[in-house]
């Protein structure tokens, strides 16, 4: 006795899909990302989990880069911006507003690394952009100072969460910074005198007094030094 195979369906009878819309595919986008990782947000794999094909996600993005910059810009929206508004001295201020986007970067390890080359356009980045230059404006910070200076302080937060995450995620972190503090263990004052004199201050430090350093130190850069001439 041959089986028959199921009749066919009318696409009548199949609920319809919901409709695409650029929130959509963001939020699952981050939803795949939170559960397996950004390498694994891919314009296929995002268009399996929406049940549709490649070429429609092409309509809402250009490229897996451009999708990537928008779950960034979803995920900017944890950034405290309470800062901008709160008492004290603007520099401790704007360094707490990048110390929070350096650690919503930190929470996502592999999307630390997307951000150096990520441009978002949202409203969340405009906002982290306008509360930056709001601080610097208020620290008397000249305008062509600031408007230079923004970037750079964004790149340093983003460099150093970047740097931190491959290390955290990298198995051989730990025995290379271990080869390193050997290597300027064994230096000697005749072949590198500067180095035997800072010695072990060279790696001191917990990262996250480095990063407080580090964002002081752009910060104050920022404010002193003036943008060459053209």
């Amino acid at each position: 006795m041959t089986s028959r195979s199921p009749a066919p369906r009318s696409r009548r009878e199949r609920p319809a899909k919901p409709a695409l819309t650029y929130e959509g595919i963001v939020d699952t986008a981050v939803r795949i990302m939170r559960a397996e990782g950004l390498p694994r947000v891919t314009m296929r794999r995002l268009a399996q989990e929406l049940d549709t094909g490649p070429a429609s996600l092409y309509v809402y993005l250009a490229n897996t880069a451009e999708l990537h910059a928008a779950i960034l810009e979803e995920l900017l929206g944890a950034v405290d911006l309470g800062p901008l508004s709160a008492p004290g001295d603007w520099r401790e201020r704007l360094a707490a507003i990048l110390d929070s986007y350096t650690h919503v970067l930190f929470q996502h390890p592999s999307l630390a690394h997307s951000a150096l080359l990520a441009r978002p356009s949202g409203s969340n980045y405009l906002a982290l952009v306008e509360a930056v230059l709001a601080l610097l404006h208020e620290g008397d910070v000249p305008d062509g100072q600031a408007a230079w200076g923004v970037d750079v302080l964004l790149l340093a937060a983003t460099a150093i969460a970047a740097e931190q995450a491959g290390r955290d995620q990298d198995a051989r972190a730990e025995a290379e910074q271990g080869a390193l503090a050997d290597a300027l263990r064994a230096t000697t004052a005749a072949d590198h005198p500067r180095i035997t004199a800072l010695g072990a201050d060279l790696l001191s430090g917990t990262p996250e007094q480095r990063l407080a350093w580090i964002l002081r130190t752009v910060i104050n850069g920022t404010l002193v030094t003036p943008r060459p001439q053209a």
